[in-house]
């Protein structure tokens, strides 16, 4: 299903908001970095091939990008690189209790007010494509 063309008015109106997004005073590693590990966290092939381009193409390093599953264990990332990480996965896997406070302290300790309101969303409509993604079965282009 190609959801651009049966619900058009909502596919633009979502692009929209990733647009915004990228304009947004969020750091754009940072941003990249969320969307490839919450990707990988739900599984969607075509937004993990679509963001590891991206950051590639940005100046993210292979290496980085081969740690990012195993993030906390690699002395790679920066301390607000982590802090979003961290975020991110609270918030994708979203247990019981939600993104506890621990998690929201490191987010406030390391970004201003608009960055978190950027790692927010960006948070939220990574997901929101996975979720797309993942049920319609999208695949990266062949070669």
């Amino acid at each position: 299903m190609n959801l651009s063309e049966i619900a058009p008015e909502v596919y633009h109106a979502w692009y929209a908001a990733e647009v915004a997004i990228r304009r947004g005073p969020l750091d754009a590693t940072v941003r990249e970095l969320v969307k490839i590990r919450v990707s990988q966290i739900n599984g969607c092939l075509y937004c993990v091939d679509l963001h590891t381009t991206d950051a590639r193409l940005a100046g993210e390093t292979e290496q980085r990008i081969y740690h990012l599953s195993a993030w906390r264990e690699s002395v790679k990332f920066t301390e607000p690189e982590r802090a979003a990480l961290a975020y991110a996965e609270a918030v994708t896997t979203l247990g019981d209790h939600g993104v506890g406070d621990e998690i929201w302290a490191e987010v406030e300790k390391h970004f201003d007010e608009g960055a978190r309101g950027g790692l927010v969303a960006v948070t939220a409509m990574i997901n929101l494509w996975n979720r797309i993604g993942v049920p319609l079965r999208m695949q990266p282009a062949a070669v």
